[in-house]
């Protein structure tokens, strides 16, 4: 063996877990080494081209406001930028961005070979290297050895990874890459338990063969969007997309040829992702459904490749020429790549604390598709927090640990590792029991505190997030200030402004919570602060939604009273006998910090956690405190950080 250098993180993988978690643990001072399969593939995007959407566009926008870089990429890389679900509550409204492949690599590499404390390499990791439990090192298939406290997983699909077209099969990692044949086993020799799961992507198709006049054209938003905090609100758009639909025809193709389905026939045994299902699934699941929508979206200014979303499918390549030869405006079309699926290994996540350190070997952390999840957004939402723990490990800080009530990637990682995942985990605002207050245009008045006590928000970003606050504080005072009272000159102004009459004393503030009502408008009759987009948005939602907001910041409470309590270290289950067999399997199993993590364990039940709550008030009364435990997943390098205050909401 030679040894070639030694690290304090090393991160295996430069998928989007692995960059945001290469740049927090260098942005933190760590000496940190990302390894990759092939650095011309830094932040590849096998699937879509896309960032954001329902659920993950809130995961972006948390990530950038601690301090992450996928918000930052993405503002300066896309070629088109769109507000979903603006026809239902604030609470779901979902920013996407259609990006250019190739220019977000280019400009996320340059990023990462510039941050200070990081070296990029090219290098094949076979081997984990452990001595007592804990995480010493890894080595290449040349022999080289690494040395560093802690490692980070962010292996994607590249574990054992088999592409499959039709018959076709073959070892490999997305869009031809090389696969990691050797890591798996490195990882079931450490005490890890692997999974197999499987995702796929639609064929590529050349732009010159479409007719898109015989498809709807989908321009972007107008008005100005960013994910960023420190981006201009402004319209991004340089591209176009276009919506089509399959058929009766395109269906019957796909029936006809079900033997010849890897997905049927049993050639894949992977488990594939429910919410991103092969055309050829849908057909067989939605059968009364007389078409699917698809999404023809470009890969890049500098490519005639176009991506047809909502067409994954591992099918034979004649079949996928016949059947896409049958959908309006790809009557002539053809492929550049075919669709593809692949069959990969990843982590059973109940293996990991909520720091996302595995529980078996010390120092060694898993993030991404290698914890069974599926997405851009959410590899690198566990990216940065595997990041941002290895590194604390390092320096001997407690860990940092995000509930379900302050942020998304709390509600992620909480799934993961309380109740894991038998497919492709993908992250939807339905996951979230406190999404009111977890919405995507508070991200930063939620997490930017912690992304600065942390050490990831700059001075200079967080001048310009205080000075947010402050804008929000003083608009909201200006608002309440102003008295308006019932009389007939008042009633014209109000009817200028599209709304009734007031028939009682009522300030600025109370008359903002009508719906027909702006604070733009407002503006237009009373004497208030001019304001940016982002703070008059946000002042808005709060004013409107109050009611709602401040109920489910009492449910909030209600839940923090639980995850304060804390679970001993020392506590062995299965002496509990008011505890079931069940419960006690899956409590020893998981572990958990606290009693509101216990209670969301499958197989735990109310009656459980009653147990539970009488042996803590015996366990305290015979003189142990259970405030800070040195338990692996919250103690000697962990801290329960979660009580939400109103912050989620800006008190003023």
């Amino acid at each position: 063996m030679y040894v070639v250098d030694t690290y304090d993180v090393i991160v295996i993988g430069a998928g989007h877990a692995g960059c945001e978690a290469a740049l927090a643990s260098a942005r933190l001072g760590a000496r940190t080494l990302m390894a990759t399969l092939n650095l011309d593939n830094i932040a590849l995007m096998p699937c879509n081209p896309a960032v954001g959407g329902p659920g993950k566009s809130h995961l972006v926008r948390e990530i950038d406001a601690l301090g992450g870089q996928m918000g930052i990429n993405t503002d300066l890389t896309c070629l088109q930028m769109r507000m979903l679900n603006t026809g239902k509550g604030p609470a779901v409204y979902s920013l996407r961005a259609q990006s250019d492949k190739k220019l977000y690599q280019m400009t996320m590499t340059k990023t990462l070979e510039n941050q200070d404390h990081l070296d990029v390499k090219q290098l094949m990791i076979t081997d984990l290297i452990t001595e007592d439990g804990r995480v010493t090192g890894v080595q290449t298939e040349l022999g080289e050895v690494y040395r560093a406290s802690c490692v980070i997983l962010a292996t994607g699909t590249y574990l054992k990874g088999k592409i499959i077209i039709g018959e076709c099969t073959y070892s490999g990692g997305p869009i031809g890459q090389r696969s990691a044949e050797d890591l798996s086993a490195s990882l079931v020799k450490a005490g890890l338990k692997l999974m197999r799961f499987k995702t796929g992507t639609p064929a590529r198709v050349d732009r010159r063969t479409l007719r898109t006049e015989e498809m709807a054209v989908q321009e972007g938003d107008t008005d100005g969007h960013a994910f960023s905090f420190l981006s201009e609100r402004k319209n991004r758009n340089k591209e176009c997309c276009w919506l089509t639909f399959t058929n009766e025809k395109t269906h019957k193709i796909i029936r006809d040829n079900l033997d010849r389905a890897p997905m049927c026939n049993g050639i894949i045994q992977g488990i594939g992702p429910r919410y991103c299902p092969s055309i050829e699934s849908k057909i067989v699941r939605f059968a009364d459904k007389k078409r699917h929508q698809l999404f023809i979206e470009p890969e890049g200014q500098s490519t005639e490749e176009m991506y047809v979303q909502g067409m994954s499918t591992s099918m034979p390549i004649d079949v996928q020429y016949e059947f896409l030869r049958t959908i309006p405006g790809l009557e002539d079309v053809k492929i550049m790549r075919p669709g593809y699926a692949i069959e990969y290994d990843c982590l059973d996540p109940l293996q990991l604390t909520p720091s996302l350190e595995t529980k078996k070997v010390s120092g060694l952390f898993s993030a991404g598709q290698s914890n069974g999840t599926s997405g851009y957004e959410e590899a690198a939402a566990q990216g940065l927090i595997a990041g941002i723990n290895a590194a604390r490990k390092v320096q001997g800080k407690d860990a940092f640990i995000l509930t379900r009530s302050e942020a998304y990637i709390g509600v992620l990682i909480d799934d993961l590792v309380t109740k894991g995942t038998q497919e492709p985990y993908r992250m939807m605002t339905s996951r979230s029991e406190y999404r009111l207050v977890l919405r995507q245009d508070n991200a930063d008045l939620r997490l930017t505190q912690k992304g600065y006590d942390i050490g990831l928000v700059s001075q200079e970003r967080y001048d310009l997030f205080c000075a947010k606050k402050k804008a929000i504080s003083d608009g909201i005072v200006a608002l309440k200030s102003i008295s308006i009272t019932p009389s007939k000159a008042m009633a014209e102004k109000l009817d200028a402004l599209g709304t009734a009459p007031v028939h009682t004393g009522i300030t600025a503030y109370e008359l903002l919570r009508r719906q027909d009502i702006t604070y733009d408008k407002l503006c237009q009759t009373f004497d208030l602060p001019e304001l940016d987009a982002d703070v008059k948005e946000e002042i808005e939602i709060m004013i409107k939604y109050e009611g709602y907001i401040g109920r489910q910041m009492e449910q909030v409470e209600k839940m923090n009273r639980l995850e304060q309590k804390l679970m001993p270290d020392d506590i062995v289950y299965a002496d509990i006998d008011t505890l079931s067999g069940e419960a006690r399997q899956k409590l020893d199993e998981i572990r958990p910090r606290s009693l509101g993590q216990a209670s969301r364990i499958s197989g735990v039940s109310p009656a459980d956690i009653t147990a539970l709550l009488i042996y803590l008030e015996q366990y305290q009364r015979e003189g142990s405190h259970v405030s800070k435990c040195p338990h692996p997943c919250h103690g000697s390098h962990g801290i329960y950080t979660g009580r939400t205050s109103g912050a989620a909401v800006l008190p003023v």
